[in-house]
């Protein structure tokens, strides 16, 4: 018994060795694999590197190792920005060559912005140009930008993601190999609860590995073409009185400011009229009536009562409707005379005495 529990002892661990052994050298496979990609990777990326830096790199005393350089920093992936602001004469005709310019690099312009701003009556135009060319090519065209005119600034700056870009192709490479397994195990599924856990990691997975390639292929444009951004400023005009027109002459000035004043004052009597026309209906209409009935009354013509020359006590009442004889008194004369009664008599009894007097004498 002993000596059969001893060899199932050593059959076990002689079991664990070689499972640690295999795991050992399945590991060191691995990592070599991944060495071996990221290598490529990085002289992939080397193969795309600058003309004028792979010349400025192999300057040196006959030999491809240049002044000693270490060999990562000659396999580095690099965005290249340029920024220059410059003054020019002519807004489009500079804008024109620098589209020219780039075309004949092999690049393109990607954004473009033109403002116009005056200065009295004098105008001038500002305006921003961004280029795409490629990284070969970024020193020439930031030459011939800074060439168009006065320069008031430039910069350059640089970003480097060689180690964005492998990250993210080692994420890849294990979420694409994921991706694979999760194929053969839907191929396999027969519950139905494990094929709907399949697909759900598979679509994750999937989503995953989109999303980082897109990333990788924005980071490897970038790193393709560089990126110049140009301003482009004319300069601006020194500001001036502008010149008197002829409506701005005193005369039509006092005139147009009068119509101006008129205008004002229609205004506010409009509005005045607005504001009192309810306090005019209520208290202008009784107002207006009542004046109204008391110059009827006024305007009335007065009837006079009077008695008969001869004394009969009736009434008689003027006939308004006869018109007077010519040489007629007025109404007026006849009423005073009627109302004196018997002082006119007497005169007119006077009167005749005196005619008879005078007939007799003669």
């Amino acid at each position: 018994m002993n000596v059969s529990t001893r060899r199932r002892a050593a059959s076990a661990l002689l079991v664990c060795v070689l499972v640690v052994t295999a795991g050992c050298a399945g590991g060191l496979g691995n990592s070599q694999e991944v060495g071996g990609d990221a290598g490529g990777q990085q002289s992939g990326l080397q193969a795309d590197a600058p003309p004028e830096e792979a010349a400025g790199e192999g300057d040196g005393n006959g030999g491809g190792g240049g002044d000693g350089e270490p060999l990562q920093a000659r396999q580095r992936a690099v965005i290249r920005t340029g920024h220059v602001d410059v003054r020019v004469e002519e807004f489009d005709a500079a804008r024109r060559n620098l589209t020219r310019t780039a075309r004949g690099y092999g690049g393109f312009v990607s954004d473009s912005r033109v403002e116009v701003n005056s200065v009295g009556n004098e105008s001038y135009e500002t305006g921003l140009v961004v280029l795409r060319v490629p990284r070969e090519n970024f020193s020439a065209m930031m030459a011939d930008a800074t060439a168009l005119g006065a320069v008031r600034s430039s910069s350059t700056e640089s970003e480097d993601v060689t180690d964005k870009l492998v990250d993210i192709e080692a994420r890849l490479e294990n979420l694409r190999a994921e991706r694979d397994r999760l194929r053969q195990l839907y191929r396999n599924a027969n519950d139905t609860e494990d094929v709907l856990a399949v697909e759900e990691r598979l679509s994750e997975v999937q989503g995953e590995i989109e999303r980082l390639e897109a990333r990788q292929q924005e980071l490897e444009r970038k790193v393709a073409f560089s990126t110049i951004r140009v301003e482009l400023r004319e300069p601006r005009p020194d500001r001036r009185v502008a010149p008197d027109h002829w409506y701005d002459t005193p005369v039509l000035s006092a005139f147009l400011q009068s119509v101006d004043g008129v205008v004002v004052t229609l205004r506010a009597l409009v509005v005045a009229g607005a504001y009192a026309l309810p306090y005019l209906v209520v208290f202008g209409v009784p107002v207006v009536g009542a004046v109204a009935v008391l110059r009827r009354r006024w305007s009335r013509p007065s009837l006079g009562l009077r008695s008969n020359d001869g004394g009969d006590g009736s009434v008689t009442t003027p006939d308004f409707g006869t018109a007077e004889p010519p040489g007629s008194e007025p109404d007026d004369t006849a009423d005073a005379k009627e109302g004196t009664g018997e002082s006119v008599d007497a005169t007119e009894r006077t009167d005749e005495s005196v005619d008879s007097g005078d007939g007799s004498e003669e």
